[in-house]
Parts: C-alpha cells; structure tokens; sequence
C-alpha cells in the first residue's frame, strides 16, 4: 500500500508528496504486529538507501508468506532534494536533518518534519540509511549517541555492518531524526555507508541481509536469515585516528579502503598537475584499519582523507582480522 504521509502545496499548482510503502502480512494474526520503518532519502544527494528500498521490497515480495509484521518504507523524506540532487532543502538552503521534530504549526519545513515524526512514532526499530558525501566514502556501519548506547549496541549486532561506532553527545545531534525518535521510545539506528551521489550494491546487499536479521530478531520475518557479522564497536574517542590534508592539491591513494595498515604505511599522495610535483606523501599515523577514505580527488589544506581505528582498539575486543 502506497500513502502520502504529508503533503504540500507548490508554487504553478505543483504538490510535495511525502510517501511510505507499507508492506502487510498476507496472514491475519491476533494481537498487535510489530513493525520496522526503513527511512531514507533525509538528504537528497545520499541515494544508496534507495536501493536498500528496492531490494527489501523485491525480497519481502518474493517470500511474502513469510512476513509476520509490518514494514514501512520510506524512500524520499527529502523528495525536492533528490530531485535536484541537493542536499538540503532546494529554496530554503535547509539540511533537513536540523530541523526534527519539527512544528505542525510552523513553516512548510518544519511541518514536514513533525509529519515524518508522526507517522513513524510507534515503530519498533526504525533504521535510519545515510551515505556519506561525495568527498568520502565509508565501509557499513552505525553510528549510536551514547545517551542511547544501551538500548541500540544490542540490536546493531544483528544489522550485518562492518563497525559500530559510539560517538559523544553533542548539542547538534538533539534536532536530528534519530535523536527526536530515540527520546520518543522508538530505538532508531543510523546507518553510514557508501559515498554521496552513487550507490554500491555490495554495502546496500549486505545492509538488506541484516535488515532481515533484525526484522526475525523482532519476530517480523518467519523466512531464512543469514548469520549477521560480528561488527568491530569502538565506544573511545581515542580509537579513531584521523588524516587531514597537510596542503592543497589533488589527492591519489595508494590503498584500498577497508585496509589493513601499520603506522609509516603510504595511504596516498597529494600531487600538484600543474608544475608535476608531488606535495605530500599521506603516511598512516597508527596501525589500524581504514574505515574512511576520500573519494573526491581536490584537497584543501586541513581537508579530511581519511580515518583509522587503531589496532589498539581492535585487539581489545579480540578482532584480529577483517
């Protein structure tokens, strides 16, 4: 069942839609079903959530028999965004994910956001799927606020993703989507994965397999599950190093992403086309692994390269290999 869960009026008689697929069981059952809301589409340039839609949709519908719960598909939250391929808000010069819970009394903006809020309100896992810019991409992974570390680290080992990642509350945080959920009692994860303006099938294939470990985990899929990975979390600040640029020019690595390295290693080079010169040569800092790594070749001085999880980290909770 497709429905618009808000909608707007538009200049030259145009109409914002917001919409949801909602995916029933076939099976009439007694009591309350549980339901997960699979949410994308925040930022209109981040688009490897649309093909986690579309494959959950495909997969659910070939196995339909064995749906025991409802799942909500939200693809496009931000669908003036994706249709211009911009980040924000076109026209309000607004990032959408700064603005939640919104006001049903306040400006269009703010209206679509407590709409949004509303509808999924009572789910009972959302996933919230982000990509990274354009400038960098980064391995499957979910990123918790430790005001909610307790409740959410339990259900992000069942998500299939490569790294789990506790970050430090932050002020700015309290108007995204997953925070407003979160204080709402709706445990809501967040996904980063991929780079801005492209999708990678493998990433969104793997976030898929672990949206139907977690749907079985809440007992809303009866159908077969892989066995989810075993994510590295890192709760330390200290168990992230990070590479900044040293000088202007344009980056060229050397690695692959997800790699593993020791300190002294050759990450890249920052070149200079022009006079044929090589700037800088990028050196690993630590020994780890590199979770995030540029995508976009231009560099500013003090633009991020990239970031490791130091070995340290890994070997304190017995990961040895990746």
């Amino acid at each position: 069942m497709i429905k618009a869960i808000a909608s707007v009026a538009l200049p030259v008689d145009e109409v914002l839609e917001i919409k949801k697929h909602r995916i029933m069981p076939d099976k009439k059952t007694e009591g309350k079903k549980k339901r997960i809301s699979i949410v994308t589409g925040i930022h209109g340039d981040e688009l490897e959530g649309q093909y986690v839609c579309f494959e959950l949709s495909r997969r659910i519908a070939e196995q339909k028999d064995k749906l025991t719960g409802i799942v909500d598909i939200y693809p496009a939250m931000n669908p003036l965004g994706i249709d211009s391929i911009t980040r924000g808000i076109p026209g309000f010069d607004l990032d959408m994910n700064r603005l939640f819970p919104g006001n049903s009394e306040g400006d269009m903006t703010e209206y679509l956001a407590a709409r949004i809020v509303k509808d999924v309100q009572g789910s009972d896992l959302c996933i919230d799927i982000h990509a990274s810019n354009i400038y960098l991409t980064e391995i499957p992974q979910i990123r918790i606020n430790e005001l909610h570390k307790e409740r959410l680290v339990p259900l992000a080992m069942e998500a299939n993703v490569d790294f789990v990642w506790v970050h430090g509350a932050s002020t700015v945080l309290e108007s995204t989507f997953a925070h407003s959920l979160n204080t709402k009692n709706v445990p809501t994860l967040v996904v980063e994965m991929g780079v801005g303006m492209r999708i990678t099938k493998s990433y969104c294939s793997q976030l898929v397999d672990g949206i139907f470990c977690m749907m079985a985990k809440l007992g809303i899929w009866q159908g077969e599950t892989i066995t989810p990975r075993v994510p590295i979390v890192s709760e330390d600040p200290d168990d992230v190093s990070y590479l900044n640029a040293s000088t202007s020019g344009v980056f060229v690595p050397d690695v692959k992403h997800w790699e593993m390295l020791k300190k002294g290693d050759l990450i890249g080079h920052i070149i200079d086309p022009l006079r044929g010169r090589v700037l800088d040569e990028v050196l690993s800092p630590v020994d780890g692994i590199l979770f995030t790594i540029r995508e976009y070749p231009i560099v500013d001085e003090g633009s991020l390269i990239g970031r490791l999880l130091r070995r340290e980290a890994m070997q304190a909770r017995d990961v040895t290999e990746v």
